[in-house]
């Protein structure tokens, strides 16, 4: 991404120094300059799980000296839970990093590697990574947000809505250069939103009946307790007074998460008191929306931010 940007930079450069007169830049060439100036650290190693470290990328803003920590933004990748990885989320970053703030792009173990819940684990060290880490490369732990889209959406869900108490932390154990052996037991991590883009929030119905999906059915594939597991990182499960606000965008004509899954949890959410909005897609399929939707969608992710993450 970094690469595609700086080659626009250098476009508006060469155009100066070919004689063209001078101009004034867009806002889509200053956009440009902003996300040129970030700095980024790949394939970070959150975790190592199933004898494979697991990577992390960091897209990060300028800070002088003295800066306050950056917003940051948690990207999880799609993919049910059963394929895809974390370069196909990449762009995914731009809105946020155009408004100035950090980003942290995850990989997770696939089926394929590790059954439910290994997934959700993953995703639940990645975000006691980013909080053990925050000092060293300015993390606000106060304003973090956990997104993603499909299986991604989900993770970001459950990620950010699990308790210390359901035991899905365990994996974190870690020993590093400032003493942490804390085998998990750090206690809440709490983030100050969550962004679901049609993701999974009723995954016990995903295995049986009318909503029931081969990927996971692949996700839990002959687990002897596959139903209590399911039940285990089902967002749904999870639902309870203090959860942080959550924002839904799904498509209506979704056909491989059912719709009827974010109006659950809508309502779920609306019950407990929990702010939370579902922005419905009219017409819409499993993403691929069109530029207008997803730009109206963003400006609506955008103006929830700005009230519930400060």
């Amino acid at each position: 991404m970094r690469g595609i940007v700086i080659g626009i930079v250098a476009g508006i450069v060469a155009a100066a120094a070919s004689g063209e007169a001078p101009a004034q830049l867009g806002e889509r060439e200053r956009t440009a300059v902003l996300l040129a100036a970030y700095g980024v650290v790949p394939n970070v190693t959150y975790t190592t799980q199933s004898n494979t470290d697991l990577k992390l990328d960091l897209y990060l803003p300028p800070r002088g000296n003295g800066a306050p920590p950056s917003p940051t933004v948690i990207v999880i990748h799609g993919g049910g839970w059963v394929a895809g990885a974390k370069e196909q989320s990449q762009l995914e970053v731009l809105p946020y990093l155009a408004m100035g703030w950090a980003a942290v792009n995850v990989e997770y173990r696939l089926a394929k590697s590790a059954l439910a819940p290994a997934a959700v684990e993953d995703c639940r060290c990645a975000l006691r990574w980013v909080l053990r880490n925050a000092g060293r490369y300015g993390f606000d732990t106060n304003r973090l947000v956990v997104t993603g889209g499909s299986a991604g959406g989900h993770l970001a869900l459950i990620t950010g809505m699990l308790p210390a108490s359901a035991g899905l932390d365990r994996e974190c154990a870690t020993s590093d250069e400032v003493g942490w052996a804390d085998a998990g037991s750090q206690g809440e991590m709490r983030v100050a939103a969550i962004v679901n883009w049609f993701g999974i929030t009723d995954v016990p119905a995903m295995l049986a009946g009318a909503e029931t999906h081969g990927y996971a059915v692949q996700w839990f594939a002959s687990l002897p307790n596959r139903e209590e597991v399911a039940r285990r990182v089902s967002p749904l499960t999870y639902v309870r007074v203090g959860l942080p606000p959550v924002f839904t965008v799904h498509g209506d004509r979704d056909a491989l998460v059912p719709y009827a899954q974010a109006q659950r949890l809508h309502a779920a959410l609306t019950r407990a008191g929990v702010p939370n909005r579902l922005f419905t897609i009219p017409g819409g399929g499993h993403g691929g929306f069109t530029v207008e939707q997803m730009t109206t969608a963003f400006a609506a992710i955008k103006e929830f931010l700005s009230v519930h993450v400060r």
